[in-house]
């Protein structure tokens, strides 16, 4: 063949590697979908063009180029300004894309298990307190959800199967309830489209929301890598996995969490494997410490004849695994938890007040992350107690405006001595502190509020905000 045949074989090649070039985005890069506004977000996708991939964007105008790597995968960051939009996005690597239906707003992470997976139309018989009301008025294109489809994994996927969806009646039903009412009162308050990304799956372990590298310092808690599908949904790491893996990266503000009761067995261990969770979700999307606010688990006790042996011998660590939570907040920076002693439900797992437990969560954003001020976001926390004589008196932070007894009275207050018998106490608030005392214990060394599986809290602030159950003492779990 001549040059003249060589070069034509050549061009024609070129030409047609361009027409079928294709570049491609992993589904939560689609159009509809909300990016965080103010940041330098993240845009991934592979193409199999051995060119660069130029990418436009409608609000600047501005290009970006960036060369795929030998298997054709490509990573870059683009700008974002304020909220606004819609706006589009063009992807051009010998072949056009366009995103369309774009905005710019407030991003977060939605996760955890039943109780953040619990949609607004309910589960059987487990219905969502203000529900109907909510999904008929829920017509808002400036909030939208991608929900990430239950997956477990046995290695880190690439993608996952999902689109962004508006805010309305035909949608909303299926959103998390916890989640929607959240984006609901962000969007409310900030005036900013607000987008959901939801990753939960109801009657999971943190471990399987965990990664292989934060595993890593748990012994015997890490499966083999494998190519495929596991058949239980709790498998350590096939969670994260399956559904945060495909995800971790994209442009977010923060993460909303609500989980725990599958762990209530092991409060001790997961008081460790949460904050390594945290930590290591922060590593993976790489933008600091982004915000985290999760949910306490509730109160409640399970049906008389539901009780099994196993149940029974439970029971009792629920409160620990609350306690644990409430550590949490001191072992993980930037977070707050929501304290839901007052909402739970004596016979069921799943309580109904969502969008309380929604706007607890809102108040934690909006005075951290948006600082919004006068905003209280937090209950009474107990900071020390003082004994003298016979009596033993609690003092706590965010008491400023003093504290409340739902009642006037409580009986969720107990009093023990070195025998470490607690009985119940007899309470007096005093301004902004609590003071305890018992006929049956003349030497009071430990106080606990709220301290059972089931109980119905009435300790609050004056703001309305409840108090966590706590105990004054560090006594072992029996």
């Amino acid at each position: 063949m001549n040059k003249r045949g060589l070069s034509f074989l050549c061009s024609l090649m070129a030409i047609s590697g361009s027409l079928f070039a294709k570049v491609s985005l992993p589904s939560v890069f689609s159009g509809g979908m909300v990016l965080q506004q103010q940041a330098e977000v993240k845009l991934w996708g592979t193409s199999d063009s051995k060119g660069s991939v130029a990418i436009t964007t409608s609000w600047n105008n501005k290009s970006y180029t960036v060369k795929p790597a030998e298997d054709g995968s490509w990573a870059i960051r683009i700008k974002t300004p304020n909220a606004g939009g819609p706006y589009s996005i063009s992807l051009n690597d010998g072949e056009m894309l366009s995103l369309g239906d774009v905005l710019i707003g407030e991003v977060w992470l939605a996760s955890g298990q039943s109780n953040m997976e619990m949609p607004l139309k309910g589960f059987k018989d487990q219905p969502v307190a203000g529900a109907e009301k909510a999904v008929k008025e829920s017509e808002n294109s400036q909030i939208r959800f991608f929900n990430v489809p239950n997956v477990s994994w046995k290695k880190p996927l690439y993608d996952c199967k999902g689109a962004w969806l508006k805010a309305n009646p035909a949608n909303t039903r299926n959103f998390s309830a916890v989640a929607y009412f959240y984006a609901k009162e962000l969007q409310e308050k900030l005036k900013v489209p607000v987008g959901i990304i939801e990753a939960d799956w109801g009657g999971t372990l943190v471990q399987a929301w965990m990664s292989k590298q934060a595993l890593s310092a748990f012994p015997n808690q890490i499966p083999q890598e494998q190519d495929a599908a596991n058949e239980n949904k709790n498998m350590h790491t096939g969670l994260y996995n399956g559904m945060i893996s495909p995800i971790a990266g994209y442009g977010i503000r923060g993460a909303i969490w609500y989980q725990g009761e599958q762990n209530r067995h092991e409060p001790q261990l997961y008081a460790q494997l949460f904050p390594a969770m945290v930590k290591q979700w922060r590593s993976d999307w790489g933008i600091g410490d982004f915000p985290f606010y999760y949910a306490q688990i509730a109160p409640y006790i399970f049906k008389r004849e539901e009780l099994t042996p196993a149940l029974l011998e439970l029971q009792p660590k629920v409160p620990f695994l609350r306690e644990a939570q409430l550590k949490a907040e001191n072992e993980i920076p930037n977070s707050g938890m929501a304290v839901l002693t007052d909402i739970g439900i004596q016979s069921t797992i799943h309580p109904p007040e969502k969008e309380a437990v929604a706007k607890r969560l809102s108040y934690q954003a909006l005075a951290k992350t948006y600082k919004f001020k006068n905003i209280p976001f937090s209950g009474p926390v107990y900071k020390r107690s003082e004994i003298k004589g016979n009596a033993l008196t609690l003092l706590f932070d965010h008491s400023d405006n003093g504290l409340v007894l739902k009642n006037k009275r409580s009986m969720n207050f107990e009093l023990a001595g070195n025998d470490k018998v607690f009985y119940p106490a007899k309470v007096s608030v005093e301004k902004d502190r609590i003071v305890l005392s018992s006929d049956k214990v003349s030497n009071p060394v430990a106080a606990r509020y709220a301290f059972k599986a089931w109980v119905a809290g009435d300790l609050f602030n004056k703001d309305g905000l409840p108090a966590s159950s706590f105990r004054t003492d560090n006594w072992e779990i029996n």
